[in-house]
Formats: structure tokens, C-alpha cells, sequence
């Protein structure tokens, strides 16, 4: 069936038997996809049966069809004309994990944060109702997962309030708000989805009208009363929505008549519940604890993951192994994460800890306010939260952290580039928004026994909040040291003494910088190496020494323009180091959104490797490498 298809509209052809034979072909295709490419397989086996029935039912791409986060989208893809180039899946120039405004007119909205589809999906609802296009449908699936934040219920409230005919489609896929459905519940939901039970509804609107507002209001309650009595729902009636459900995601005859009976309603905002079943039809995934979330290159008959062998840890599992041996010595240490248990590391700590492990859901911002208040009470909160989404709760860490000095600790996972995730995920502007924060200390691991050094630091640290930050992927094999030892605020160290060239490190590229230092020794430039630590305070003392000592001064670092080259010119600007012949040149990464790739590429792509870091010096010597190697000048 899958091989009939030559547009999306072919699929409204179909009758239920093409319907269940073409959700069977795109599960067993997307099965054989992501076995080559690795990513997101569990969410997206789960939405199968409802992506055939959305795309069947509805005509999209003119009705927009919104997938929260996006790493449900791939069943998606492969009926939107990307069937062909699904071995492409976040591969360097492939397709996105994600959807893509981008990639195809079917994707009406960009994601890989959560719980932004209502908000979205509401705003292009009332702006085709300002267009005088208001028979456009807009349907936003959003997980249950994703209804933790409070974002999605912020969009439901003004959904609401503006009556607008707004479609959300709740996935609940871990059994997490009703229990299983039957026959009776899907007999239930098609029956008050249907013109009949509506026009009933507002005959008795109607007949009540007349009444005085006592009995009117008592009249309307007993209607919604009754109808959450048989299916639940009552919290998103009482946010204006009209609650369907619930029903199984996954039986086409109990999808498609609930669909048809929502798109040819003129009811206002309206919540169908679907459950449905992370992995459904590919049994390693049913029966993994994760479900297959994410996954790398697998083999599709053991499901058995393919793992590179790893000479050094990862830099997450370093983080949560010493975070544990901090605990054991100080029961005021907690653990705070949105969500991402294992993504963080925290997993490992709550093994040891539960009672002092705290998962709040898909909310950082709640998270960080959340830590503040422990942090009152003389607890020592890490809240461990990826760079990407710590910019979610900004707000939260200038007002209820930072201008209290209150000692939350964060712990950033993901910092630089990600891969495969591409510039959703990527950590690129955390050092440039928490720098800028008085009160606030940031650091980064140059290595894991740093990062081990690091956690240390920040257990011990009560004078305010402090940050520390490190990469995803594996460390650089680096001995380790038993257990942690407290750094010195704000001081540097120097990894290794020149005297023509200093380059000054933040982060993990101090592996590169060591490469180019070897280098330019040989091209007859002294080269001197220093591992900054901190971003903020500054170690002034030792780059001002470099400044003053070197004729080139090269800062690099894996983010954004704007974080720790910036803090360095600032300081340099206002000591006057740069009033003389310094040459300066601060490495960041590229000014633009980074589609994803492999991570060494996407470095090289932003001259932060050895090659960036010589090529860079030549320049500022106003020496060309090329012209200088021709002439034998340098080898």
C-alpha cells in the first residue's frame, strides 16, 4: 500500500483495510529506516494507526497538522513525500529528527522543544480566522509527557477563552491519565463527537436559555457532569475545551469516525484522548524500559543496538558517579531534573538517593524555582538541566536564583554542538546568558577528572549560584582521581608555557588547543596553553599575564558569540591590554543554527579544532599558510 502512494491525497481513497495494511507497511518501513540511521523509535511507532488517520481524514497540508517535539514525526514523513530519503535521517544533509519548517510545507511548525503545539496551532487558527479562511482545520498532537509543562495549559486557557476551533489530540502513551479503553469508551467518544449528541447540546443550550441564570448554570453543569462522568476530561472542560474520549490509538475503527465527527463540527476548541503504546508493533521496543525513546543503529530482528567501544566514559556518567560520592558525604545534596533522568545522569544518582531525586516533569522552569526553594531551607539543589532547555527557564534563574544569591547549583549537559539533534539541542548560549548574571559562577570541564573537580567545586560552594557545564559523548581518557577536590574561584591553570603564541581555552576544545600548540612549535611559533576553567570570574591575573606576554592571544570555546571570548575582551578592553600591538582572536561557534552532522565536522565547520586554531593565528599575523608552506617558509 505504501507503494501506491504518490501524494498524501491518495491516502483519502483508501477504505479501512488499505488504511490498516498501509499503517502495517509504514511501521515495518520506519522499523528498517532508523535501524540504519538510529533516532527517535518508540514515539513514533506509537503514533502509526494515527498518523494514517489524521492524514486520512484530514486535508493537509492546507489543515495544519502540528507534532509536539517532533521526534513522533517520522511515520509522518514517510507519507509526506520523504519516504525516499528517510536513510538520510539526521545524517550530515538529511533529513531533520524533527519537524522542519524547512524540509516541507507539511511540517507547519518547527520543533524539538516540548509542549509548544497548542500555543502554535492557536495562533494559526485565529490568524486563517482573520484571513476569512475559518474552515481551515488546525490539529496539534501533543504527548502526555508534554502536558506537564506549563505552557501547554497556558494555551488551553486562551483557547478557551477565545472559543476558537482548535483541534488537540492528546497522546497518552503511558497510561499516565485514563485507564485502557474498550469498546464501550470508543462507542462513548464517537457518540457525544457526533452531529447528533451537538445538536441535542444545543437544542438544550437553547431550552435553557430562557431559564433564569440559576437553573441555567445548574443546567450546564449537569450536561458536563454527565458527560465527565462517562469519560473523564473534567479538567479540560473546565479549561473550555470540549473532552472526547478516551480511545484506542490504534484501532482505525474507533479513530476515524471520532476524527470525521471533529472536522465537520463547528464545536469550538476541542481534546480528543488517544492512548496508545510507545513501540507498539516491534517487540525489543514493547519491552524495553524506555520503549526504544532513542536509539542508535540497530538489528532489526535481535533489536540489538550497535555501541561504539569506548575507551573513556561519557561525560553524563562522570557527572552522576560523582555527584553520588558528593551525596555520601552531605545529606543537604538533592538532584533536580525536568524530565531527563538518564539524559542528565541523574538516574545514576537515584539509584543510590530516590528520596533525594526529584523528576518534575517537562518543567524548568519550575525546576529552577523549585530548587530555589530548597536552596531557602539550606539544601544544596543540583538542577541538572541541558543547555538547550535551560534556556527555557531564564527568567527564573535571573529573578528567583541569581538576584537572591541562592545557591543552586546547575549542572549543564549538552554543551556545544550535539550531532545528530542538530540547533534545538545544541548548547550555544548558556556561558552569554548566565555570565552576564552578577552574582553568578560558570564553569566548564576541559576533561572528565575536571568535570569530577568540578562537582566538587559546586558541593562545596554556598556563596551563591554556580554553574558548570560539559559536553555530550565521551570523555578524552584523561586518568581519574578518586574523588574530588574543590577549585579555587575564578583561577585558571596553565597547561603548558611560550612565549610568541597563548591560547586560551574554555571547555573541552583544550584537547585541540594542546594539537595546535604542537603544531605551532613546530612552525617556529612558542606556544603557550592555559585551561581558563571559569568564564566567570575571570582568572584576571593569568590572562592578563598571557595578554601581556604574547604577541597572539586566540580564546576558544563551544558557544555562541557573546559568552567567554566577550568576557575576555571585556576585560582586556577595560585594562587597557588591548591599547598596544596584542593581536586577538576569539573562536566561537558560527553565527547561524547548525544543521546537524557529526560533531567533529560541525567543530571543523566553525574552525574550533586545531586547524581552526592555526589558521587563525597565521592570520593574525597577517601570514597566509598556504603562501607560507609554498615558500618553505613553514613545513
Amino acid at each position: 500500500m505504501l507503494d501506491k502512494i504518490q501524494t498524501v491525497s491518495d491516502i483519502r481513497s483508501f477504505d479501512i483495510a488499505d488504511l490498516k495494511s498501509l499503517a502495517e507497511d509504514v511501521r515495518t518501513d520506519m522499523i528498517n529506516s532508523v535501524s540504519h540511521t538510529g533516532g527517535h523509535l518508540g514515539a513514533g511507532l506509537g503514533v502509526v494507526e494515527l498518523t494514517v488517520a489524521l492524514h486520512h481524514v484530514f486535508d493537509t497540508p492546507r489543515d495544519r497538522l502540528i507534532w509536539d517535539v517532533g521526534h513522533q514525526c517520522y511515520p509522518h514523513k514517510i507519507l509526506t513525500g520523504r519516504r525516499d530519503r528517510m536513510l538520510t535521517l539526521r545524517q550530515p544533509d538529511g533529513l531533520s529528527g524533527f519537524t522542519k519548517r524547512a524540509e516541507s510545507e507539511f511540517d507547519p511548525f518547527g520543533a524539538g522543544h516540548s509542549s509548544t503545539s497548542i500555543s502554535a496551532g492557536l495562533g494559526m487558527k485565529v490568524a486563517s480566522d482573520l484571513a476569512g479562511d475559518e474552515d481551515r482545520n488546525v490539529i496539534a498532537v501533543i504527548g502526555d509527557g508534554a502536558m506537564s509543562a506549563g505552557m501547554a495549559y497556558e494555551a488551553m486557557n486562551n483557547a478557551g477563552a477565545l472559543d476558537s476551533r482548535l483541534i488537540v489530540i492528546l497522546n497518552d502513551n503511558d497510561m499516565s491519565i485514563a485507564p485502557p479503553t474498550g469498546a464501550m469508551s470508543a462507542y462513548l467518544a464517537r457518540l457525544i463527537s457526533g452531529k447528533t449528541f451537538l445538536s441535542l447540546r444545543d437544542i438544550g443550550k437553547q431550552l435553557t436559555g430562557s431559564l433564569p441564570r440559576f437553573f441555567k448554570e445548574k443546567a450546564a453543569k449537569a450536561e458536563e457532569f454527565a458527560r465527565s462522568f462517562v469519560t473523564g476530561g473534567t479538567l479540560f472542560e473546565e479549561l473550555g475545551f470540549y473532552y472526547v474520549g478516551p480511545i484506542d490509538g490504534h484501532n482505525l475503527e474507533h479513530l476515524l469516525p471520532v476524527l470525521r465527527n471533529v472536522r465537520d463540527s463547528a464545536q469550538g476548541p476541542v481534546l480528543i484522548h488517544v492512548v496508545t503504546q510507545k513501540g507498539k508493533g516491534y517487540e525489543p521496543a514493547e519491552n524495553a524500559a524506555d520503549k526504544y525513546h532513542g536509539v542508535g543503529k540497530f538489528d532489526v530482528i535481535t533489536g540489538t543496538q550497535q555501541k561504539a567501544p569506548s575507551n573513556a566514559p561519557s561525560y553524563t556518567k562522570v557527572f552522576g558517579q560523582s555527584l553520588a560520592k558528593e551525596a555520601a558525604k552531605d545529606d543537604k545534596i538533592v538532584a533536580i531534573t525536568a524530565a531527563m533522568p538518564s539524559g542528565t545522569g541523574v538516574d545514576i544518582f537515584e539509584k543510590d538517593f530516590p528520596d533525594r531525586t526529584f523528576d518534575v516533569g517537562i518543567a524548568e522552569q519550575h525546576a529552577v524555582t523549585f530548587a530555589a526553594g530548597m536552596a531557602c531551607e539550606g539544601y544544596k539543589p543540583f538542577c541538572a538541566i541541558y543547555s538547550t532547555f535551560l534556556q527555557r527557564a531564564y527568567d527564573q534563574v535571573v529573578h528567583d536564583v541569581a538576584i537572591q544569591n541562592l545557591p543552586v547549583r546547575f549542572p549543564i549537559d549538552r554543551a556545544g554542538f550535539v550531532g545528530a539533534d542538530g540547533p534545538t539541542h545544541a548548547g550555544s548560549f548558556d556561558v552569554g546568558f548566565l555570565a552576564s548574571l552578577p552574582n553568578m559562577v560558570v564553569m566548564a570541564a576541559s576533561d572528565e577528572a575536571e568535570l569530577v573537580h568540578m562537582v566538587a567545586t559546586a558541593a562545596a560552594y554556598d556563596d551563591g549560584p554556580i554553574a558548570f557545564r560539559y559536553p555530550r559523548g565521551e570523555g578524552v581518557g584523561v586518568d581519574m582521581p578518586e574523588s574530588g577536590t574543590p577549585l579555587e574561584i575564578g583561577k585558571g591553570r596553565m597547561i603548558k608555557e611560550g612565549s610568541k603564541v597563548a591560547i586560551l581555552s574554555f571547555g573541552t576544545r583544550l584537547a585541540e588547543a594542546q594539537k595546535a600548540a604542537e603544531r605551532l612549535d613546530g612552525y617556529g611559533l612558542s606556544t603557550s596553553v592555559a585551561d581558563a576553567r571559569f568564564a566567570k570570574p575571570l582568572d584576571k591575573e593569568m590572562i592578563l599575564k598571557l595578554a601581556g606576554e604574547h604577541d597572539v592571544l586566540i580564546t576558544i570555546e563551544e558557544g555562541a558569540t557573546g559568552g567567554f571570548g566577550s568576557q575576555v575582551l571585556h576585560l582586556l578592553a577595560n585594562e587597557g591590554a588591548l591599547d598596544g600591538s596584542l593581536k586577538i582572536r576569539s573562536l566561537t561557534m558560527a553565527d547561524e543554527y547548525t544543521d546537524h552532522g557529526k560533531p567533529d565536522v560541525m567543530y571543523a565547520s566553525s574552525s574550533l579544532n586545531a586547524d581552526g586554531i592555526v589558521k587563525a593565528t597565521f592570520e593574525a599575523l597577517g601570514r597566509d599558510m598556504a603562501e607560507l608552506i609554498e615558500a618553505g617558509e613553514i613545513a
